[in-house]
Parts: structure tokens; C-alpha cells; sequence
């Protein structure tokens, strides 16, 4: 008699589609921290706490654009563009960091794709946290945030497993078919792990930045102005 998700929450079509997006920004976003991380770290062979100051530009570019579209676009500019657009944004963020390298740096790729994918998620947030919520009667208001924060965790789960999967498998063809004859610890074998890894974070991104493209999608075909 009392659901932990009553279904008259999810029975709204924009309060159902922001849920939905911020699923699969969840997804998306954390294949961003798991394998920029890994890349930091395992290729250019920066510190937990290095790579943890690395992402601070796109964690404050979230911040102000978040608050920047709470506070004036979202009363200027239907949620029905905002979100679809933050998708593309993102995606591209994430195809430009398909591009890293082994010899790559962070300020010429990492940096202007982590600010472009924060813009992108700003523009996301503002206005789905503000759906998820919208009209929504007082005694389900509770309910009705705490179940868009849920999804985001979701997501992010279910992109951290499901990337991590794919990863493991990129890694192990990309050995089978570039490793060779190549001994254990030898110089080839430790480039072409190298470059294995490097594989695998590209490959990772791409699928996230189709997730963000498929939210566009299905975000400017299920919300309403």
C-alpha cells in the first residue's frame, strides 16, 4: 500500500524522460572518470592525487554551467533543447578524447575535452533536477529526488560494469592479434600492452559518446516543451 516508487511519479512523460536521461548520463559520464583515470594514471603516469586535481576543470565547468542554466536558462530555454543539446556536447567532449595517445599531454586533448564534456553535463543537470521535480505533489517530492539521484548511481554502476567488460575484452584481442612473439617484459610486449590499454579507453569512449548520442535522441523525442 505505500511503494517505495509510487508509480504516479514516474507517470509524468517529463518527469519519466529525466529519469531516463539521467540514466544514461550516469553512464556515460563515469566511463569518463573510470578510464580517464586509467589513463592518467597507467599512460602518462600521473599521481592518484595528480589525476584527482585533473579533473577539477570539468567538475567546476559542471558547477557553473549547473547553476548558470538553474538560474537563467531554464527560464529562457525549454528543457526539451537544453538537454538534447548538453547530450551532443558531451558526445563530442568524448570523441575528442578518443585521441589521446601514449605520447599525448593533458592540456592539448584531456583538458579542452573535459571542459567541453562539463559544459555538456551543466546542461544536462540544471534542467532534468528541475523535471524530476516539477509538479510533483508535496508529499512525493521526496521521492521524486531522491529517484533522479538514484538512476544517476544506476547508471553509473551499470556503465562501470558494462565498460569494464568491454575493455577487458578490447585488451585481450587487441594482445592476441599485436603481441606476437613478443617475450614478457620485453619492450614490444610492454608497448603493445601499452597501446592495448590505449585501445580500450578509446573504444570505451566511443560507446559512451553513442550513449550520449541515443539520450539525445530519445530525450528531444520524449520531453515536452
Amino acid at each position: 500500500n505505500n511503494p517505495i516508487l509510487p508509480l504516479r511519479v514516474l507517470a509524468d512523460r517529463n518527469r519519466g524522460g529525466a529519469f531516463l536521461v539521467m540514466f544514461l548520463a550516469g553512464i556515460g559520464m563515469f566511463a569518463v572518470f573510470l578510464f580517464l583515470t586509467y589513463y592518467l594514471q597507467a599512460i602518462l603516469g600521473y599521481t592518484a592525487v595528480k589525476s584527482g586535481l585533473a579533473f577539477l576543470p570539468m567538475t567546476g565547468m559542471i558547477i557553473v554551467v549547473a547553476s548558470l542554466g538553474s538560474a537563467v536558462l531554464v527560464l529562457r530555454v525549454s528543457s526539451r533543447i537544453m538537454i538534447p543539446a548538453g547530450m551532443v556536447i558531451s558526445a563530442f567532449g568524448l570523441y575528442l578524447l578518443t585521441h589521446i595517445s601514449v605520447t599525448g599531454n593533458y592540456a592539448s586533448v584531456v583538458l579542452p575535452a573535459s571542459l567541453i564534456m562539463g559544459a555538456g553535463l551543466g546542461l544536462v543537470f540544471a534542467p532534468a533536477f528541475n523535471l524530476a521535480v516539477l509538479g510533483v505533489d508535496a508529499h512525493d517530492a521526496g521521492v521524486a529526488s531522491a529517484a533522479v539521484n538514484v538512476m544517476q548511481q544506476v547508471g553509473g554502476s551499470v556503465g562501470t560494469s558494462l565498460f569494464n567488460t568491454i575493455a577487458g575484452s578490447v585488451v585481450a584481442s587487441y594482445l592476441a592479434a599485436h603481441l606476437g612473439n613478443a617475450s614478457p617484459g620485453s619492450p614490444q610486449y610492454q608497448l603493445a600492452q601499452a597501446h592495448a590499454q590505449l585501445h580500450s579507453y578509446t573504444v570505451a569512449f566511443w560507446i559512451a559518446a553513442a550513449v550520449f548520442v541515443a539520450g539525445a535522441i530519445i530525450s528531444a523525442a520524449m520531453l515536452r516543451s
